[in-house]
């Protein structure tokens, strides 16, 4: 068997076949991994929401919800690496994975030695390719550490801060629409405060003027928010 991964990297399997998740959840927890398992699309995107993962071992065919559009949605909200697992090995099957954002794929039935290396090889990559913070004027975002800085100042985030505060430094000067941010920070079909949103930017903005600096984050009246100077 292969080394442990440093730190004992997180791993989410979304799987329907409870055989498949079981099997998993042993084989790469021996392998040096944590594993937590989701057995529907939905349910898998509402852990890595709430929980983000290191890496997400993902099913293509899936009722309801399948791989493809999860793995879109993943993709969209973040740069988790996502591995498919698919018994389909037709060449437009894997294309049709990979166009989605999918790093890799592996064919069923597989070798357990075989996924642990793929998932150590992706999470290689992933650390070092990784930016090590999100930089905007004078606003530091750590992403690993999950920590924020303005100037000489740091700024304690609550989870949902973080990540509504990563999206917009991911896309500086753009304007993100409401839907988009909703999708993104609290899932496609978020059914709760239909404010939440609104609150949520103004804690941020509370937080990163609190020293007094200019505003950062800007309405966009009709559209959504932007981060400008």
């Amino acid at each position: 068997m292969g080394g442990q991964p440093t730190g004992r990297a997180r791993v989410l399997v979304i799987d329907d076949d409870q055989v498949v998740t079981d099997f998993l959840r042993r084989g790469l927890s021996y392998e040096g991994f944590g594993v937590e398992v989701a057995q529907s699309g939905r349910k898998g995107l509402d852990l890595a929401r709430e929980n983000p993962p290191d890496l997400v071992v993902l099913d293509l065919m899936m009722p309801g919800m399948d791989g493809l559009e999860v793995c879109r949605r993943l993709k969209a909200g973040g740069s988790v690496p996502v591995l498919i697992l698919t018994a389909k090995d037709a060449v437009p099957d894997r294309v049709a994975g990979l166009e989605t954002g999918a790093d890799d794929y592996l064919v069923k039935p597989f070798a357990l030695e075989e996924l642990a290396a793929r998932i150590r090889a992706l999470l290689r990559r992933q650390q070092a390719t990784a930016p090590e913070a999100l930089r905007y004027a004078d606003l530091v975002l750590d992403v690993g550490g999950r920590r924020a800085r303005r100037g000489e100042r740091d700024i304690s985030l609550s989870t949902t801060e973080f990540k509504l505060l990563a999206q917009l430094m991911r896309h500086p000067d753009q304007v993100l629409t409401h839907e988009v941010l909703m999708d993104r920070v609290w899932g496609y079909d978020f059914g709760g405060d239909s404010n939440i949103l609104e609150v949520y930017v103004r804690y941020l903005r509370a937080k990163l003027e609190a020293g007094g600096e200019p505003r950062l984050i800007h309405t966009v009246r009709g559209s959504g928010y932007a981060l400008r100077t």
